[in-house]
Protein backbone atom coordinates (compact mmCIF):
# COMPACT_ATOMS: atom_id res chain seq x y z
CA UNK A 1 0.00 0.00 0.00
CA UNK A 2 1.25 3.35 -1.06
CA UNK A 3 1.46 6.35 1.41
CA UNK A 4 -1.80 7.87 -0.88
CA UNK A 5 -3.49 4.81 -0.12
CA UNK A 6 -3.59 5.45 3.71
CA UNK A 7 -3.73 8.91 3.65
CA UNK A 8 -7.16 9.69 4.76
CA UNK A 9 -9.34 11.34 2.59
CA UNK A 10 -9.97 15.19 2.42
CA UNK A 11 -13.86 16.53 3.64
CA UNK A 12 -15.62 16.46 0.07
CA UNK A 13 -13.54 13.91 -1.79
CA UNK A 14 -15.17 11.10 -2.70
CA UNK A 15 -15.69 8.31 -4.37
CA UNK A 16 -16.45 7.98 -7.89
CA UNK A 17 -19.26 5.05 -7.86
CA UNK A 18 -20.64 7.07 -4.61
CA UNK A 19 -21.14 10.08 -6.81
CA UNK A 20 -23.13 8.46 -9.61
CA UNK A 21 -25.07 6.19 -6.91
CA UNK A 22 -26.07 9.77 -4.98
CA UNK A 23 -26.59 11.17 -8.18
CA UNK A 24 -28.93 8.67 -9.19
CA UNK A 25 -30.65 8.68 -5.84
CA UNK A 26 -31.02 12.32 -6.47
CA UNK A 27 -32.81 12.46 -10.03
CA UNK A 28 -34.97 9.40 -8.98
CA UNK A 29 -36.22 11.32 -5.87
CA UNK A 30 -38.87 13.39 -8.26
CA UNK A 31 -40.40 10.01 -9.05
CA UNK A 32 -40.85 8.52 -6.10
CA UNK A 33 -44.04 9.31 -3.93
CA UNK A 34 -43.11 8.29 0.14
CA UNK A 35 -46.05 7.35 2.25
CA UNK A 36 -45.75 10.55 4.61
CA UNK A 37 -46.45 13.61 1.95
CA UNK A 38 -44.20 16.41 1.52
CA UNK A 39 -46.88 18.77 2.72
CA UNK A 40 -46.60 17.00 5.90
CA UNK A 41 -42.97 16.83 6.23
CA UNK A 42 -42.22 20.87 5.07
CA UNK A 43 -44.66 21.00 8.03
CA UNK A 44 -42.36 19.83 10.71
CA UNK A 45 -39.18 20.65 9.14
CA UNK A 46 -40.69 24.76 9.20
CA UNK A 47 -41.93 23.80 12.68
CA UNK A 48 -38.38 22.76 13.64
CA UNK A 49 -36.44 26.07 12.23
CA UNK A 50 -35.76 24.27 8.91
CA UNK A 51 -36.70 26.26 5.67
CA UNK A 52 -36.01 23.67 2.59
CA UNK A 53 -36.63 25.90 -0.75
CA UNK A 54 -35.58 22.10 -2.86
CA UNK A 55 -38.45 20.16 -3.08
CA UNK A 56 -36.10 16.98 -3.05
CA UNK A 57 -34.47 17.50 0.32
CA UNK A 58 -38.03 17.31 1.51
CA UNK A 59 -38.44 14.26 -0.04
CA UNK A 60 -35.02 12.91 0.75
CA UNK A 61 -36.42 13.41 4.44
CA UNK A 62 -39.51 11.87 4.04
CA UNK A 63 -37.99 8.98 2.52
CA UNK A 64 -35.86 8.77 5.62
CA UNK A 65 -38.61 9.26 7.76
CA UNK A 66 -40.26 6.40 6.43
CA UNK A 67 -36.78 4.15 6.69
CA UNK A 68 -36.79 4.98 10.25
CA UNK A 69 -40.54 3.99 11.14
CA UNK A 70 -40.19 0.69 8.65
CA UNK A 71 -37.31 -0.32 10.88
CA UNK A 72 -38.88 0.58 14.06
CA UNK A 73 -41.33 -1.48 13.08
CA UNK A 74 -39.86 -4.40 12.01
CA UNK A 75 -37.50 -4.54 15.55
CA UNK A 76 -41.00 -4.65 17.09
CA UNK A 77 -42.60 -7.21 15.08
CA UNK A 78 -39.06 -9.38 16.38
CA UNK A 79 -39.09 -8.03 19.73
CA UNK A 80 -43.01 -9.76 19.49
CA UNK A 81 -41.54 -12.77 18.07
CA UNK A 82 -39.36 -13.46 20.80
CA UNK A 83 -41.72 -12.60 23.61
CA UNK A 84 -44.09 -15.23 22.07
CA UNK A 85 -41.55 -17.98 21.67
CA UNK A 86 -40.81 -17.61 25.72
CA UNK A 87 -44.72 -18.29 26.14
CA UNK A 88 -45.37 -21.97 26.19
CA UNK A 89 -48.48 -22.64 23.14
CA UNK A 90 -50.98 -23.91 25.88
CA UNK A 91 -50.29 -20.22 27.26
CA UNK A 92 -50.31 -17.92 24.05
CA UNK A 93 -54.66 -17.22 23.56
CA UNK A 94 -54.28 -14.29 21.13
CA UNK A 95 -53.16 -15.76 17.69
CA UNK A 96 -52.89 -11.83 16.24
CA UNK A 97 -49.72 -10.08 15.95
CA UNK A 98 -50.42 -6.99 17.74
CA UNK A 99 -47.69 -3.66 18.36
CA UNK A 100 -47.76 -3.23 21.81
CA UNK A 101 -45.79 -0.54 23.69
CA UNK A 102 -43.85 -3.42 25.61
CA UNK A 103 -42.70 -3.93 22.23
CA UNK A 104 -42.35 -0.69 20.83
CA UNK A 105 -40.60 0.46 24.10
CA UNK A 106 -38.26 -2.25 23.67
CA UNK A 107 -36.98 -1.43 19.85
CA UNK A 108 -36.70 2.32 20.75
CA UNK A 109 -34.72 1.41 23.60
CA UNK A 110 -32.46 -0.23 20.82
CA UNK A 111 -32.21 3.35 19.15
CA UNK A 112 -31.37 5.33 21.98
CA UNK A 113 -34.91 6.71 22.60
CA UNK A 114 -36.20 6.02 25.89
CA UNK A 115 -40.10 5.95 26.20
CA UNK A 116 -42.00 6.02 29.64
CA UNK A 117 -46.00 5.26 30.38
CA UNK A 118 -47.01 8.40 31.73
CA UNK A 119 -48.15 7.99 35.66
CA UNK A 120 -51.73 8.11 35.14
CA UNK A 121 -51.59 4.81 33.26
CA UNK A 122 -49.68 2.19 35.92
Amino acid sequence: MSDQDRKPKLFGEQNVASNVSMSHLISTLSEYEPVIPDVVTAHYLNEAGFEAIDPRLVRMVSLSTQKFISDLVNDSLQQFKMRQSAVSKKQRQDKKTTLTQEDLTAALTEYGISLRKPPYFT
